[in-house]
């Protein structure tokens, strides 16, 4: 439970909330756990009964833990925000293919990290790790931002590796390079995927050949920043042929993918949360 208004029951399959709303202005129709809406309303209650599986449910694997994690919002109100996460034992026999995240702390919380490999359409968790050569791996990083301001997550080095720990003799395939440009755009028709949120970002990489024979490991560092804060060194971008480098989050300031094939210097400038996460693959 994250505030006196909101109680959380965690069922093994389902979870019940219910969010007591004081305001009497309030349309308890507009408030959505992640995009359902609500089961039921009363003049003073939104009831949601849903599958864990539904509604845009994040999983995550921690250890010995699943947790699922979404989001508590009010249409009308973008600021209005509620975490909401429920925690269950690991089946011995359910491994996915999304590896522990790391944790790393700012401000008043704390930040998760994780990535991993999804399905075609990006709902659920991969159901194996090996890929034809030409077709598309789906890929999505997100953080799950608890009680911070609203974050970009973003994409800002992955390489591929014949290696689970990256090591000076490692042979390496840049994937995403120069503070995030997907250079593998250039030569392939990989692309960063229109975001469904600001916190996610999915990613359509086609499978390439690269160690033959050996298990390949994808690495990438993950970045979370202030959305209004996006520059040379703080973006998501991929080359459209015909089109040249496009920015993900607004083409129209897609001059901050210039420096793409030249050198996207870093600045001094603060960052909002930074995090570094496991292999994907």
């Amino acid at each position: 439970m994250v505030d006196e208004d909101m109680k959380l029951e965690c069922h093994p399959d389902f979870v019940t909330l219910v969010w007591t709303e004081r305001r009497s202005q309030a349309d308890l129709s507009l408030f959505r756990l992640g995009n359902c809406s609500p089961t039921r309303i009363s003049a003073t209650e939104a009831v949601f009964s849903v599958y864990v599986n539904d509604c845009n449910f994040r999983r995550i694997v921690t250890g010995d833990h699943l947790m699922y994690t979404n989001d508590l919002t009010y249409s009308s109100s973008p600021d209005f925000t509620y975490p909401v996460a429920c925690a269950y034992e690991r089946p011995n026999n359910w491994y996915p293919l999304i590896y522990e995240p790391v944790f790393s702390t700012y401000g008043l919380g704390d930040l998760v990290f994780h990535i991993g490999l999804m399905n075609a359409d990006f709902s659920g968790p991969a159901e194996s790790s090996t890929f034809p050569l030409g077709s598309f791996i789906p890929i999505m990083a997100s953080v799950s931002q608890m009680t911070h301001q609203r974050l970009l997550l973003l994409l800002e080095e992955c390489v591929a590796a014949t290696t689970a720990e990256l090591q000076p003799e490692s042979t390496l395939y840049p994937i995403i390079a120069n503070k995030g440009c997907l250079v593998d755009s250039l030569v392939s028709p990989s692309k960063f995927e229109q975001r469904q949120k600001s916190s996610e970002i999915h990613l359509s990489l086609q499978a390439f050949r690269f160690g033959l024979g050996e298990r390949v490991f994808i690495h990438c560092k993950l970045v979370a920043w202030d959305p209004n804060g996006m520059d040379h060194t703080k973006k998501a971008c991929h080359y459209v042929k015909e089109h040249g480098w496009e920015l993900l989050d607004n083409s129209a300031y897609s001059n901050l993918c210039d420096c793409c094939e030249s050198d996207c210097k870093s600045r001094r400038t603060r960052s909002t949360a930074s995090g570094t996460d496991h292999p994907a693959i």
